[in-house]
C-alpha cells in the first residue's frame, strides 16, 4: 500500500485547508484510514480517523468541530477538511492506512498556520 498526501501549505489563523490522501497498491483490504500530525518536539497524535466500510469517524479533542474527515472509496482517497485553523495546528500531517495487522504511512505534508 502506498499513500500520497497533498494539500498542505501555509495559511493565516482562521483559514482553511483540505488535505488529500490517495492510496494505491493493495487497497482492497484497507479497513481504516486516519490522519495524524506531529509538531516539533511533540509526539505524533491522532487527528481524525474513518473506517472504509461503515464510515465511522473519530476525532482528536483539539480538532472536534473544526476538522472533518471523509472518504471516496471509488477514488481510494481520504480527505481532511480543516477549518478555523489555529497556530497550534501547525505540524506535519501524515496519512495512515491499516490493512489487517499492518499500518502504512505517507510521507507527510506540512501545514503552517500563522497568527
Amino acid at each position: 500500500v502506498q499513500l500520497v498526501e497533498s494539500g498542505g501549505g501555509s495559511v493565516q489563523a482562521g483559514g482553511s485547508l483540505r488535505l488529500s490522501c490517495a492510496a494505491s497498491g493493495r487497497t482492497v483490504s484497507i479497513n481504516f484510514m486516519g490522519w495524524y500530525r506531529q509538531a516539533p518536539g511533540k509526539q505524533r497524535e491522532l487527528v481524525a480517523s474513518i473506517t472504509t466500510g461503515g464510515g465511522s469517524t473519530n476525532y482528536g479533542d483539539s480538532v472536534k468541530g473544526r476538522f472533518t474527515i471523509s472518504r471516496d472509496n471509488a477514488k481510494k482517497t481520504v480527505y481532511l477538511q480543516m477549518n478555523s485553523l489555529k497556530p497550534e495546528d501547525t505540524a506535519v500531517y501524515y496519512c495512515s492506512a491499516r490493512e489487517g495487522p499492518f499500518d502504512y504511512w505517507g510521507q507527510g505534508t506540512q501545514v503552517t498556520v500563522s497568527s
